[in-house]
């Protein structure tokens, strides 16, 4: 809604912040703003950005996760 406000800097700190816990569109429109915002995130902001997405998302990890996600998918195949 910031953005709506014609507040795109703090549209752009909103979006670092829910980057940085892992939320993939967040992440998407801060490099979008990268490559099309014309100095809307610098490329250090960017770059901090992508490494704490990329820590919580690896933060997410587990060996009980990745063998639900397994289950998971192969109940779907089953009833496919």
């Amino acid at each position: 809604f910031e953005t709506l406000n014609g507040r795109h800097d703090r549209a752009v700190k909103h979006c670092i912040i829910a980057a940085k816990l892992g939320h993939d569109d967040a992440l998407e429109s801060l490099k979008l703003s990268y490559a099309y915002g014309k100095g809307l995130i610098s490329k250090e902001d960017f770059a901090a950005a992508l490494r704490g997405h990329q820590a919580a998302v690896n933060a997410t990890k587990s060996p009980a996760r990745e063998a639900a996600e397994a289950f998971y998918q192969r109940q779907e195949k089953r009833q496919s």
